[in-house]
């Protein structure tokens, strides 16, 4: 996610999350060198000593929670493009993710990929793909404003530049516990309510739950994150079922919320303890 004020046309509005985040996929093998910047090498190997003694004592990484985050989201992604219900995606607050890169050099035609983020980065994003010969004709970035109501950088506005006859997707990665609970729901609606208009929509995000993480290894986990992004993370819904029933009266007819480690048992991947304390919204209409 990127947390940006007006636009600049450098990388210094651009949040360290963003930085961060993406030098952790493209050591971890899931990101392309385009995407991988100075500030975010400093970050990664600066931090990687505390890193390795979280690990060691088998206690939660911010890295660790970053991989499940992203490849529990990936895992649900794949599966809805594989049964079909969804042929376009909008990854909304896209930072410098990986996974626009890697779903289109996957699925070609097969699916559009839109990469939506505030403008500094987007304009950062674009530019790298672009020099590195990576832009194609179904993946694109574009501008967006998740907390505007209206105008041509709103949510809707995104969404109607696709087609309506095709299954859509919206994705939000590492963005929602950075808005207070109000600001989030108000969110939620104008994703299902822009989704409302294609044959099938699917909305899938992460989120931390204040009733799940209050014992002193969640909370200090939670404080390295904050001085990580700079900045507040807020808590809010106890458990599964206040997250679900807030996605309904959003205006989405079903809704989950499962653990990341849950959404990866079955696979190979190395799972982290902080695995545990993150949950993966999936919400359909």
């Amino acid at each position: 996610m990127t947390r940006l004020g007006s636009s600049s046309g450098g990388t210094e509005r651009i949040s360290p999350t963003a930085h961060y985040t993406g030098q952790t996929w493209l050591h971890h093998g899931l990101s392309d060198p385009a995407l991988g910047t100075s500030t975010g090498r400093a970050l990664f190997y600066g931090l990687a000593p505390a890193q390795t003694i979280l690990s060691t004592f088998g206690a939660p990484t911010i890295d660790g929670f970053l991989l499940a985050r992203h490849q529990a989201i990936d895992s649900l992604l794949r599966d809805a493009i594989e049964d079909g219900s969804v042929s376009q995606v909008v990854e909304l607050a896209c930072g410098l993710s990986p996974r626009g890169l890697r779903f289109s050099r996957h699925y070609g035609e097969r699916i559009t990929y839109v990469e939506a983020d505030l403008t500094d980065m987007a304009r950062l994003k674009s530019d790298r793909l672009e020099r590195a010969g990576l832009v194609s004709t179904t993946h694109r970035v574009t501008t967006v404003d998740v907390l505007a109501e209206d105008g041509s950088e709103c949510i809707a506005d995104v969404l109607e530049s696709l087609d309506l006859d095709r299954g859509t997707a919206v994705i939000t990665e590492g963005l929602m516990n950075y808005f207070a609970q109000p600001q989030a729901e108000q969110v939620f609606s104008r994703i299902a309510a822009g989704l409302s208009r294609f044959p099938s929509g699917l909305f899938l995000s992460d989120l931390f739950l204040a009733g799940e993480n209050n014992n002193p290894l969640a909370k200090a986990f939670e404080f390295c994150l904050g001085v990580i992004v700079r900045g507040s993370v807020h808590l809010y819904y106890d458990d599964e079922n206040n997250v679900v029933s807030a996605m309904i009266e959003s205006g989405f007819t079903y809704a989950s919320a499962e653990r990341a480690v849950d959404v990866l048992a079955g696979t190979d991947l190395r799972i982290d303890p902080a695995s545990k304390l993150v949950r993966i919204v999936r919400a359909t209409l």
